[in-house]
This record gives structure tokens, C-alpha cells and sequence, in this order.
């Protein structure tokens, strides 16, 4: 198997609930052409499953696509609340991003309570508090030795933050900067780029090299 359709399998096997190729292919970073060419090989061998979606307006639904040893758990049921709530919070708000920063950072404050955050000694030590707690979130972080720059290897809501960027990575974006505060590192610097490279997000998180 080359390295591009591995990599193309674990990132579905990440995934809480079934994606479509778009998706997959904007994270990738790859052509659709590309990316339907290998998930067209994973599922004549079996690793990869493929269904139909609901339909949605006029033409063809889109194919949608799952892990062959991934079952539906507790874990899809919430990533299709999201998607949800984040296409609620699109559809109906006037200021979309404000709010769903606002909501992310409400959830950063009770996920870091949750994890008895308290000031760290130093923002370096902070920083890596919340990557770590980012790590438990599922977003497989890759970061520089003082945590200033951080690279997401996945994306929890991969299928809702292609449709929804706006609200989805910025809710990602306010919990982040929450928690940042909660450890005692300035939140005003960080920064959230959505697909700024094939297979992650960059996620700087100060302006500085404090």
C-alpha cells in the first residue's frame, strides 16, 4: 500500500463518523481524482466501506465513507450533534464565527476545569497543558519543543469542519485560546489555519517566542 492511501486510511479510521470524499480530500491536501482513486482500491479489498447519504436538494447524494472495522459507538452520535448545531449556528446567526468562538471558549473553560487547570510556571508549561488536553480530544498534536506551533494530525469533525468552517474551527479556535488562559499563557496570539497543509491544521499559539 503507497504512503498517500495509508495515510488516507488511518485518517478514516480517526473519524467518529462517516465522511465524504471532499472531505477526505481537503485534509489530504490531495486531488478528488486521487483521493477516489485509492478509496476505490480500499474498498475492493475490504478495508473501506461505501453508502450512500441522505438526500439532500437535486442531483445524486454523495458516496459516503467509513473504516470497514469502524461501528457506529456514542462517539458518532455526538460528532452528528455537531455537525448539527454547526450548521444551526451558519445557517441562522448574523455573526456565525463570533458566536461559535464564544461557545468554543465556554467549552474551553469547562474542559479545562475539568482537568483542574491552574496557572502553570511558565507560558511554555501552559502551552503544553493544552496540547495535551487537544492530544485527549482526539487531534493527534505534533508540536514544537515550547509549544508555540502546533501541527493537527485530525480533525474530530472532519466531515462537519469541511461543510462548516467557519463555526467548526472556530469553535475549535475559542476553546483552545480558553484553555490557554486557564493555564496561564496569553491567548490574544493564537491562531487556527483549517487544512493549512496536506494532513493537518496549523495552530500557532502565540505571536512571540515566549
Amino acid at each position: 500500500m503507497s504512503r498517500s492511501r495509508a495515510a488516507l486510511l488511518e485518517m478514516l479510521r480517526s473519524q467518529a463518523e462517516p465522511t465524504t470524499l471532499g472531505a477526505l480530500a481537503t485534509a489530504a491536501g490531495l486531488h478528488e481524482n486521487t483521493v477516489r482513486e485509492h478509496l476505490d482500491a480500499l474498498v475492493d479489498i475490504g478495508l473501506v466501506t461505501r453508502s450512500r447519504a441522505e438526500p439532500s436538494g437535486r442531483g445524486r447524494p454523495a458516496w459516503l465513507y467509513r473504516a470497514s472495522e469502524a461501528e457506529p459507538t456514542a462517539v458518532s452520535e455526538y460528532a452528528g450533534l455537531a455537525a448539527a448545531l454547526a450548521r444551526t449556528i451558519h445557517d441562522r446567526s448574523s455573526t456565525p464565527r463570533e458566536d461559535a468562538l464564544a461557545a468554543g471558549w465556554s467549552w474551553g473553560v469547562d474542559l479545562a476545569g475539568q482537568r483542574g487547570a491552574s496557572p502553570a510556571a511558565t507560558a511554555a508549561a501552559g502551552r503544553r497543558e493544552v496540547v495535551a488536553m487537544l492530544d485527549d480530544l482526539g487531534f493527534a498534536p505534533e508540536a514544537d519543543s515550547r509549544a508555540t506551533s502546533v501541527r493537527l494530525t485530525r480533525c474530530p469533525l472532519l466531515e462537519a469542519a469541511y461543510h462548516y468552517p467557519d463555526v467548526v474551527c472556530a469553535v475549535h479556535l475559542g476553546l483552545t485560546q480558553a484553555a490557554l488562559e486557564e493555564y496561564g499563557a496569553e491567548p490574544a496570539g493564537a491562531r487556527l489555519l483549517p487544512f493549512a497543509e496536506p494532513g493537518a491544521c496549523r495552530l500557532h499559539l502565540t505571536t512571540s517566542r515566549s
